[in-house]
């Protein structure tokens, strides 16, 4: 997968290229995640492949650790967060949307401190440079379903 080249967030501070060191760790943790998805490797070989990858001296890398391995650990409990808001099985997803569904739904479990709407624009930005054509569109809608799901407080004050 090719490093992909968006615009960065707000937070954390900005580390070179325009992209924010929380948003680089995002798009490593992706890529992370399509190889475990696709190739089936375990979390140490993905980050193995990881710190080798072109920016990734840039990431967050704690960010990218706790996503990562969040992911990989609790991918069955995070599905099932968001099973009931997708239209086929998961395995029926593209990997890159099935990644990124797992990205932001842990980010939705696991830090309340990052907004639900940074969390689903994070989701929708790598989806626009990862994913298909559409795919942005349901990844938006499918989390948007999640938030108002597992943050009912903060969803309904939008």
């Amino acid at each position: 997968m090719p490093a992909p080249q968006p615009a960065g967030e707000t937070r954390p501070p900005r580390q070179g290229g325009g992209r924010s060191a929380r948003r680089r760790a995002r798009e490593l943790a992706l890529q992370g995640i399509y190889e475990w998805l696709v190739g089936g490797q375990d979390l140490a070989a993905v980050e193995g492949h990881l710190m080798e990858a072109d920016g990734f001296d840039r990431a967050d890398r704690q960010h990218l650790r706790e996503v990562l391995q969040g992911v990989i650990d609790g991918a069955d409990a995070l599905r099932a967060e968001f099973v009931g808001f997708i239209d086929r099985r998961p395995e029926q997803l593209s990997p890159v949307e099935h990644g990124i569904l797992l990205i932001g739904t842990y980010e939705l479990r696991q830090r309340p401190e990052i907004p639900y709407r940074v969390v689903i624009n994070e989701a929708v930005e790598l989806a626009k440079v990862f994913g298909g054509t559409e795919g942005f569109k349901y990844v938006n809608g499918v989390l948007d379903k999640v938030a108002a799901h597992l943050r009912p407080d903060e969803a309904r004050l939008r």
